[in-house]
């Protein structure tokens, strides 16, 4: 067994490397992290709801739900927006509501299942589920 090396955060770049070096397949993983966006649009809440189940809330006003796609991908969960300009008459004083076509997408593990998709006066609710194991699951012996 080799020396375990402590690193620092000025030493980031040469940790990164040495991963990078000794790791295969794992390129989409780590260029997720690497080139991950900072847009926060739509805003999204991510809900803890119990020690198994979480809930993604993304506000969507003015989607409706034929321009709204969920679908997961590649260990991925992907929701896109697809907003057609058809108001180009319309002359605007202040245009405050954000309509643009979008995609975001989240890293999902190899434990997590989608469990249901709603969407409902503008808010679209994923349910998000761990997959217990049958030997981890809870059983009552009494």
């Amino acid at each position: 067994m080799g020396n375990i090396t402590r690193y620092h955060a000025a030493d980031l770049p040469q940790l990164l490397d040495r991963i990078n070096k000794n790791s295969i397949g794992m390129e989409d993983f780590f260029d997720g992290f690497f080139n991950a966006t900072t847009d926060n649009y739509p805003p999204y809440n991510l809900v803890s709801v119990n020690n198994i189940e979480s809930k993604l809330e993304i506000a969507l006003a003015g989607f409706k739900k034929e321009e709204v796609a969920v679908y997961t991908e590649y260990g991925k969960l992907f929701i896109e927006g697809k907003k057609e300009n058809t108001d180009t008459e319309t002359e605007y004083h202040h245009r405050g509501l954000a309509q643009r076509s979008f995609k975001r997408s989240w890293n999902i593990s190899d434990d997590v299942e989608i469990r249901s998709v709603e969407f409902q006066d503008g808010l679209l609710s994923v349910r998000l589920g761990k997959i217990i194991p049958e030997h981890h699951a809870r059983k009552d012996w009494l």
